[in-house]
C-alpha cells in the first residue's frame, strides 16, 4: 500500500525516561504522551506506560535511587509533516512507522521536510556551540582561580611564616628579658 505524503500514518514511538522518585517519572511519562496526543493532527490509539525499575549500576553516587522507565505509544498521524515534528520536537528513542507499507513523496514536501529538519538542527548545532564557548570560558576563570590561589597561598604562606618568625624572634627577646630580671632579682636577694 502506498500513501501520499498527506494522508494519515500509523506509528509506534518509544520514550524512556531517568529519574526520581519513581512514582513521579511514571506520573510525568504519562502527561507527556498524554500532551503529544492533544497536537492537532495526531491521535493516540494505544499506549502503555511500564513500571519504573531502579537503575541497577550503582558505579556513579548520582545514579543511587534512580529510576528508569519507558513508554510504548502508538498514535495516527494526519501527515509526515506531522511525524517528522513529534521526532525532532519530543525526540523518541524508537520510532517504527506501522502503516503505510510505502510512502510516496513529492519534491516540495520532501523539502520542506527537510528544511524542517536542517532548520532544528542549527538550533541544536547552535545551543551546543554556546555551551562550549560557555564551558571554555569557566575552564579559563576555574584556571585563573587556581592560579591566583597558588599566589594568594604562596603570599599568605609567606606573611605566615613573617608572622610566626616575628613572634619567635619576640619570644626570645621577652625570655631573654626576663632571664635579665630574673638575674638581677637573684642579685638583689
Amino acid at each position: 500500500m502506498m500513501i501520499n505524503i498527506n494522508e494519515k500514518i500509523k506509528a509506534l514511538f518509544i520514550y524512556e525516561m531517568l529519574g526520581k522518585p519513581a512514582e513521579h517519572i511514571k506520573t510525568a511519562l504519562e502527561e507527556f504522551v498524554n500532551k503529544i496526543g492533544e497536537n492537532k493532527g495526531i491521535s493516540i490509539i494505544s499506549r502503555k506506560i511500564h513500571e519504573p525499575k531502579p537503575v541497577e549500576e550503582k558505579s556513579a553516587e548520582d545514579n543511587k535511587e534512580l529510576f528508569t522507565t519507558f513508554a510504548e505509544a502508538e498514535f495516527s498521524i494526519d501527515d509526515l509533516n506531522i511525524l517528522f515534528n513529534i521526532v525532532l520536537h519530543t525526540l523518541p528513542s524508537h520510532v517504527e512507522i506501522l502503516e503505510p507499507d510505502e510512502l510516496k513523496l513529492r519534491n516540495f514536501e520532501l523539502s520542506s521536510v527537510l528544511s524542517e529538519l536542517a532548520l532544528r538542527l542549527h538550533r541544536y548545532d547552535e545551543i551546543a556551540k554556546a555551551a562550549m564557548l560557555e564551558r571554555n570560558t569557566l575552564i579559563g576563570k576555574i584556571k585563573e582561580l587556581q592560579s591566583n590561589q597558588v599566589i594568594l597561598t604562596t603570599k599568605t604562606g609567606q606573611a605566615e611564616a613573617k608572622k610566626q618568625e616575628t613572634e619567635k624572634t619576640a619570644k626570645k627577646k621577652k625570655e631573654k628579658i626576663e632571664k635579665k630580671k630574673a638575674k638581677k632579682r637573684r642579685r638583689n636577694d
